[in-house]
């Protein structure tokens, strides 16, 4: 008995303990991006609608993007693993657009709309850019951190969706899937 509270003594050491948090907290946030990779969709059955105003004052509605890969981004300009994807993203977006590919950025800054204007012009970002509200984020299933990216098949649904700035790398595989895949007959859900 007394070798065996030994034991669990030594396997309960602050290292082993931290290490458990550790993994405890990064699976939920880790697995998606694995799925990703591989091909194991993380994102349900949802189709999202919606319809924003685009800061180059155009509309856009999720019914518009039908026919297209879509990957849409959750950011903020004070979210720094935001600043770090964005310019991988906006190289992702022109790699695969001629194929079908398109990105959306969805602000959820609470600023003024020439602030993020300013802030994408200083870096460099060209893709259609919105500032939203929560309604939008609703419209996803909810955003539970910065950045979120939802990556959505030809025919609107959620096939994929990571929190964290690794959806550059771990998406990319899955465009690539996505795009493969014979286009949405019109019209169909």
């Amino acid at each position: 008995m007394h070798a065996a509270r030994a034991g669990w003594r030594r396997w309960a050491s602050p290292w082993n303990l931290l290490t458990l948090a550790a993994l405890a907290w990064a699976a939920p946030r880790l697995l998606p991006h694995l799925g990703a990779v591989v091909g194991l969709g993380s994102g349900g059955a949802l189709r999202p609608a919606f319809r924003v105003a685009m800061l180059n004052n155009d509309s856009l509605a999720s019914e518009q993007l039908h026919g297209r890969v879509v990957l849409v981004n959750f950011w903020a300009t004070w979210c720094l693993p935001c600043r770090v994807e964005m310019p991988l993203l906006q190289r992702m977006r022109q790699r695969y657009s001629d194929q079908g590919f398109e990105l959306v950025g969805f602000s959820v800054d609470r600023g003024s709309k020439e602030g993020v204007r300013e802030f994408l012009r200083d870096r460099g970002i060209t893709y259609p850019v919105s500032v939203v509200d929560g309604d939008v984020e609703r419209a996803f299933g909810g955003v539970r951190g910065y950045p979120t990216s939802f990556l959505i098949d030809r025919r609107g649904v959620v096939r994929h969706a990571v929190i964290g700035p690794l959806a550059p790398v771990s998406l990319e595989l899955a465009v690539r899937r996505l795009l493969a895949e014979p286009p949405a007959p019109i019209g169909a859900r």
